[in-house]
């Protein structure tokens, strides 16, 4: 329950406001800034009234809770981007999501399909990260016939998946990688 406001407390409230719009003033420099910190300080200052004691320096409070509501605001503005026209919030467009997915799915769907051998090659060296050497070393084979594997497995995923083996072979990798 809120405690009941003295008529002088009210006055002494109102009769700073001057001095609040000084302040506001010399602080953000627009005087319709500086009326809107004033309208905001005596907002707070009025709901929190109870937790001002009376006898105190109100003057010292009230300029506190406006010093306060300044730089908070001043802080969030700095975040912050002014993008009147759109053009801003346009250059933050992503691709949905769904053609990714739709992409691992084809992507896992050709892999697959591929024989078991050069999908092992493909996976040890574009998704686990092996060099060549090692994965001819986990398979029992020649560095050679790994990497033959390898690039039979990366044009017939090519293939499949109804990408330019020769133009793109890097984006085929990297899909691989995330297998």
């Amino acid at each position: 329950m809120r405690r009941k406001v003295s008529q002088s407390l009210r006055d002494a409230l109102v009769g700073e406001m001057g001095n609040l719009r000084a302040f506001a003033v010399s602080l953000c420099g627009d005087k319709e800034r500086a009326d809107d910190l004033v309208q905001e300080t005596l907002f707070k200052a009025w709901n929190h009234l109870d937790s001002f004691k009376e006898g105190t320096n109100l003057k010292a409070w009230l300029f506190t809770i406006l010093r306060n509501t300044y730089f908070s605001e001043r802080r969030k503005r700095k975040r912050e981007v002014e993008d009147a026209d759109g053009m801003y919030a346009a250059k933050l467009a992503t691709r949905p999501e769904q053609h990714g997915h739709m992409d691992m799915q084809d992507f896992r769907g050709a892999l697959v399909r591929l024989p078991d051998d050069q999908r092992e090659a493909l996976v040890l060296v574009g998704a686990a990260g092996f060099s060549y050497e090692e994965a001819a070393d986990i398979c029992g084979c020649a560095v050679g016939t790994i990497k033959s594997r390898v690039n039979r497995a990366r044009n017939r995923l090519a293939d499949m998946l109804g990408l330019d083996a020769e133009a793109e072979p890097e984006d085929i990798g990297a899909v691989s990688k995330t297998a």
